[in-house]
């Protein structure tokens, strides 16, 4: 008998509706379904959880088999879920293009390097590119923190779109402008990225 006939079972031997199931095991009703129609396993803690309700072991609810594949799909879920919240992190330390003096600035005869905010002998335009490119970078940082916190993935993959295709133009950018302690810092943000990107790639196989 498969997990999701077991759990049914066990349910309808208490007299419970799926709402009151997911009520007592601290989810939703839509999580209990998916386990009903053999759409998705619970976590590891979930399955504590089922163990303990019911009185029986998680040996009776799975095989070893479906377990080891049930904790390595977390493990994977997890460390994919770290690389977002770095991924996340990372374009929050973008603020470094602003605060870091990483600019040159004429003054009496001597170049001094200042931050982006006393950054100001260069068209306008320019200035705001590379504060439309930092603010893109910092609320992108925003969202990724924030959808790998609530878990949400539907909009991870967007996010990540922006961010990497953002932080490419940035680097052109300061390139063609021939800023080139910015550059580093912003190809050095890229380079983390793409890094964890593979990393997260690879526990996707």
């Amino acid at each position: 008998m498969e997990f999701s006939e077991k759990l049914q079972e066990l349910r309808k031997i208490k007299g419970l509706t799926q709402e009151e199931l997911a009520q007592a095991l601290y989810v939703s009703r839509t999580a209990v379904s998916k386990w009903e129609s053999a759409k998705g396993y619970p976590s590891i803690d979930s399955l504590k959880e089922i163990s303990q309700f019911f009185s029986v072991s998680i040996d009776d609810l799975l095989s070893s088999e479906k377990a080891i594949f049930i904790a390595e799909k977390e493990n994977k879920t997890n460390i994919t879920n770290i690389c977002e919240m770095l991924f996340g992190i990372i374009d929050l330390f973008s603020i470094a293009l602003v605060t870091l003096p990483l600019y040159p600035k004429a003054l009496n005869g001597y170049i001094y390097s200042v931050p982006l905010t006393a950054y100001t002998d260069i068209p306008h335009i320019r200035i705001r590119l590379y504060w439309s490119g930092f603010a893109l970078l910092f609320i992108c940082g925003m969202f990724k923190l924030i959808f790998a916190l609530k878990n949400i993935d539907k909009y991870q993959n967007i996010t990540t779109i922006i961010s990497i295709t953002t932080n490419i133009i940035y680097v052109l950018l300061l390139a063609l402008s021939k800023e080139p302690y910015a550059v580093v810092i912003a190809f050095m943000l890229f380079t983390a990225k793409c890094m964890l990107i593979l990393k997260a790639a690879k526990q996707g196989k």
